[in-house]
This record gives C-alpha cells, sequence and structure tokens, in this order.
C-alpha cells in the first residue's frame, strides 16, 4: 500500500483558506482534515470536533510532555496544536490529510515530515486584504491592525511554501487546490507500486 500525503495550508486571517480548504475537502474523497487542539473555552457556535478538540490547559501540558504533537503554540494565554498520532495512521494507511496551520507550524510539520506538501494562500493584495478584514465587521479596529501586521508578517514568509495560491476569485484558488493534489499523486514516488504491477505484467506475458 502506498503511504498517503501530508497537505498544509496556511495563510493570514482574510486570505480565505478556511472557504478554500472547506470547498477543497468536498471534492476530495481521500482527504481528511486533522483537527487541532487547543485549551481555550469553546466559543459560541462551535462543536467539539468538528475543528477543534477542546482540552483543559493541564490535558494540553500533558499532551506536549507526552509528545504527541506534531506542532503547538501559544496564543493570548491558550495552546493551539496538531495531534501526531492521527496524521501519522492517516499517511500510514494511504490516506491524505490537510492540515491548517501558521507559518510556524508549517515550519515545525516539515521538518518532521520533509515530504509534507505546502500551500500558501496569498490575498491578491494588502488592500484587498484589509478591506477583507474590515468586511467581515467582527472585531474592532484595533483588533484588525493587529491581525493586518501579523499579515504582512506571515506573507513574507510565503516563499518558505512549496506553492502560492492567489485568492483572487475563489472557483480558481479552489481549481488551483485540486491542481496541486492531483499533480502530487501523478509523481513517480507515489507511484512505484503501479510501476511494479505493470513491470509484473509484462514478465509475465514474457513467459
Amino acid at each position: 500500500m502506498n503511504k498517503g500525503s501530508l497537505f498544509i495550508i496556511s495563510g493570514p486571517s482574510g486570505s480565505g483558506k478556511d472557504t478554500i480548504l472547506s470547498e477543497v475537502l468536498k471534492a476530495c474523497d481521500n482527504l481528511q482534515f486533522s483537527i487541532s487542539t487547543v485549551s481555550r473555552p469553546m466559543q459560541e457556535g462551535e462543536k467539539q470536533g468538528e475543528k477543534y478538540n477542546f482540552v483543559t490547559r493541564d490535558e494540553f501540558i500533558e499532551l506536549i510532555n507526552n509528545d504527541m504533537l506534531l506542532e503547538y503554540n501559544e496564543y493570548c494565554g491558550n495552546y493551539y496544536g496538531t495531534p501526531r498520532a492521527y496524521v501519522e495512521e492517516c499517511i500510514d494507511h494511504g490516506k491524505n490529510i490537510m492540515i491548517e496551520v501558521d507559518v510556524n507550524g508549517a515550519a515545525n510539520i516539515r521538518r518532521l515530515i520533509p515530504e509534507a506538501v505546502s500551500v500558501f494562500i496569498m490575498p491578491p493584495s494588502l488592500q484587498v486584504l484589509r478591506d477583507r478584514l474590515f468586511s467581515r465587521g467582527r472585531e474592532s479596529s484595533d483588533v484588525i491592525d493587529k491581525r493586518f501586521a501579523q499579515a504582512r508578517s506571515e506573507i513574507q514568509r510565503a516563499s518558505e511554501y512549496d506553492y502560492i495560491i492567489v485568492n483572487d476569485v475563489l472557483e480558481e484558488a479552489v481549481d488551483d487546490f485540486l491542481a496541486i493534489i492531483r499533480s502530487h499523486q501523478l509523481k513517480t514516488e507515489k507511484n512505484i507500486k503501479l510501476i511494479n504491477e505493470v513491470i509484473s505484467d509484462v514478465e509475465s506475458c514474457d513467459r
């Protein structure tokens, strides 16, 4: 059995990565999503196990101490991390899996799993990004300014990724992501089993 592939998606707040990810997951049967573990309280509208698994701070620290996370970080006093076991299980059983993380988390995962395919979602411009943040109407100007400053910092690290997708037109961005997945599955290293099967058939016909 061929091993599955790990895809990493990152991008600044307002880049539309969550929407792209949702559409890509709908289009791919053999693509799982890695649910992050967080130590913050559940917010209104959230459900356990949907996008996050909510644990206590002590439980999260236990995960760290037992080396059960691929990556983690602390933001505003809360921990966020990627469980190791589920990701490794998917890959070992031939399933592709997607992880949504920030630039630091992506770097940590690439160090542990160098063959991971990383994709950075880029806004068409910083002005468009700022407009998107304001149009959501969920946050104050101060919070948006902080998110915008963080976005500029993240974009400066986009060159660390294998692929860049500019999210100007959503449908095109989704198609670009699907093309990356398809092309990766066609790589020679992903098809050694097929090659060997065909060679075996040829040898059988020659006997």
